[in-house]
Order: structure tokens, then C-alpha cells, then sequence
């Protein structure tokens, strides 16, 4: 998480691509089997010798991970997957994608049952294509291109498949509890950038004969923004440190982290551009307004923020309920 905020004081698009390769790299150490650990997980931890990609969202499902609709039917030991998966970071240089498709119908009450994840090489397998750019906003220039993947009749190995047949939901949420802390990081290095270069302008910048520091309004501004940066930050390192040592409620404090500190981090880098005045703040050779149009995102992929504020409630709901403060009936009532 630290690498994560350091790496996006500077540059935030090299956060996504670590970022992303975590998302192919998470599920697999969780759920892969030792052989497929000791075969794509060296190459990506080396740096550069190769990338990972993580294919879920479809133009249907977004949030709604239960809904995705990409096919996968076993066929002796090999499944072949069909479907369309977009806004695919790192697909475009990812050598190997974790994707994940339904392998049977849900369940009466367990809408979630029936999606595997598989891990698909890219180089030179028959059926995959890698389709349309999307062109975003403008933030995160450097980074990974948001991709269309297409998968038509692609044969993968069932040695390929990470974790059991059917639980590829649980796979995904037990990694998205993981990587949001990595997101949440991410804004966090981006206000800490923005309230770094908003301060130092503050003393460097005159106006009425007075430096800006020496009027009140911007001194509030400042200390609301240090106020919200050092709240932010405590939430994202108390949510790493939880699940460095494996807390189950690192989950929830997982999701109050990835909404409170994304919300806060586009406060703090507006305020920044108001402290810098219309003109400076929002030129791009300042470099402050990039991180308005990067910190945008981070709102929203791995779980957009309302989900966020659901997921959190839930978890908290679950934890309580194993600790036999809250009865089951009255968990599985609202979660």
C-alpha cells in the first residue's frame, strides 16, 4: 500500500499497472493450485518479463459480478469459453488474463453459483481477440488502455482453472477485498501530492503584499485538507495492517477505506486547485488538474463507491454476527 501511494504522488498510471497485475496475481496466490503459482506468478513478480490482466466486467455487468453472461463448457479436459469482456485494463500487454465465466446456471437463493475463474495466455491462442480502445476521460495517460477482449471458442486446460468449479464469485469478492485497498492508495498518493503542491504555493505565492499562507480563508482550506489526508490515510494503513494479519474485519474496513479515502482525495485536489487560483490550478503544465482527471476512476473501478458503502454495512453485519453479537436470522434479514 505504501509502494501504491508513493507510486502515485508521481505517476499515477504506473499504480494501475501494478495495480492491475495484482488483480491477476491476488486470486491466483488465494486459490491457484502450486503449479500454476510456480508458472505465472515468477515472470510477473520479476518486473517487466510479463503482465497480467483481470477480465470481468461485461457490457452487461458492471457491479453486478453474479450477472456477467461469457460461457465456459468443458469439453473432455479442456473448457471453451465464449463472451465479450470490456473496459479491460492491461489487456493490451498482458501476456497471460485471469478470466472468469459462468459454467453452470445459478442457484435458487445463490445467484452468485456458477462462475469459474481460468487463466487464458494470450500469445497466439486461437479465438482471442483483443478488440476495441476505449477512450477515457482523459486522466491516467500512460497507463493501460481500457480494453475489449473477445473470446470465441477459446480452449483453455482444465489445469488452468484457478480454485473449484462454480466458486469463481467468491474467488473474485475474496480478491476485490485485497486489491481496493491498493485503490484506495492510490487516491490517497494523489492528495497527498495535491495538498503538498497546494501548501507549497501558498508560501510562495503573493498577492495584496502578503503571501497567500497569511490569509485565513486559505489557512482553513489547508488544515481541512490536512485534516481529511491524515483521516484517509490512517483508515487505508489500518485496513492493510488488518489484513496483513488476516482479520476478518479487514473486509469491511477494506470498503470504508476505498470510499471514504477516494471521495476525499477529489475534495482535496479541487480545494488545491482553488488554492492556486482558476488560472494556475487548472493549466497542465502546473500539474494539479491531471490528478482531478485521474482520481475520478478511483471512485469508481473495483467496486463503485455506493457498493462500497453496502459491501462495508454487510461485512460489518457478517463479522458481528460470528462473534454472536447479532443473531443470524437478523443477518441473513439484511445482508
Amino acid at each position: 500500500m505504501i509502494l501504491m501511494e508513493e507510486l502515485s504522488r508521481v505517476a499515477p498510471p504506473l499504480a494501475v499497472i501494478r495495480g492491475t497485475n495484482d488483480l491477476f496475481v491476488t486470486p491466483l496466490l488465494l486459490f491457484g493450485s502450486d503449479e500454476l503459482k510456480r508458472k505465472y506468478v515468477p515472470p510477473i513478480a520479476r518486473g517487466g518479463e510479463a503482465f497480467g490482466a483481470h477480465a470481468m466486467t461485461e457490457p452487461c455487468c458492471g457491479s453486478d459480478v453474479a450477472g456477467i453472461q461469457t460461457r465456459a463448457v468443458k469439453k473432455g479436459d479442456r473448457w471453451v469459453i465464449n463472451g465479450r469482456k470490456i473496459f479491460i485494463s492491461n489487456a493490451d500487454i498482458a501476456d497471460y488474463i485471469m478470466v472468469f465465466a459462468r459454467t453452470s446456471e445459478p442457484q435458487p437463493n445463490r445467484r452468485w453459483f456458477g462462475i469459474t475463474a481460468f487463466i487464458v495466455e494470450k500469445g497466439g491462442t486461437p479465438g482471442l481477440k483483443i478488440g476495441a480502445k476505449f477512450e477515457k476521460r482523459g486522466g491516467l495517460r500512460g497507463g493501460s488502455h481500457a480494453m475489449e477482449v473477445i473470446f470465441d471458442d477459446v480452449e483453455v486446460p482444465d489445469a488452468n482453472r484457478v480454485g473449484e468449479v462454480g466458486m469463481g464469485f467468491i474467488i473474485a469478492m475474496e480478491t476485490y477485498d485485497r486489491t481496493r485497498v491498493g485503490v484506495a492508495a492510490q487516491a490517497l498518493g494523489m492528495a497527498q501530492a495535491a495538498f503538498e503542491k497546494a501548501f507549497q504555493y501558498s508560501l510562495q505565492r503573493t498577492a495584496f503584499g502578503q503571501y497567500l499562507a497569511s490569509f485565513e480563508a486559505i489557512q482553513f482550506s489547508l488544515a481541512e485538507m490536512m485534516a481529511e489526508l491524515m483521516t484517509a490515510r490512517y483508515l487505508v494503513y489500518l485496513a492493510a495492517y488488518l489484513a496483513d494479519q488476516g482479520r476478518e474485519e479487514f473486509k469491511y474496513v477494506a470498503s470504508l477505506a476505498k470510499f471514504y479515502t477516494t471521495e476525499v482525495a477529489e475534495k482535496i485536489v479541487s480545494k488545491a486547485i482553488d488554492v492556486h487560483g482558476g488560472g494556475v490550478g487548472v493549466i497542465h503544465e502546473t500539474g494539479i488538474e491531471r490528478f482531478l482527471r485521474d482520481v475520478k476512476i478511483t471512485e469508481i473501478y473495483e467496486g463503485a463507491n455506493n457498493i462500497q458503502r453496502l459491501v462495508a454495512f454487510r461485512q460489518l453485519v457478517r463479522t458481528l454476527m460470528k462473534k454472536g453479537i447479532v443473531s443470524q436470522d437478523i443477518a441473513r434479514s439484511i445482508t
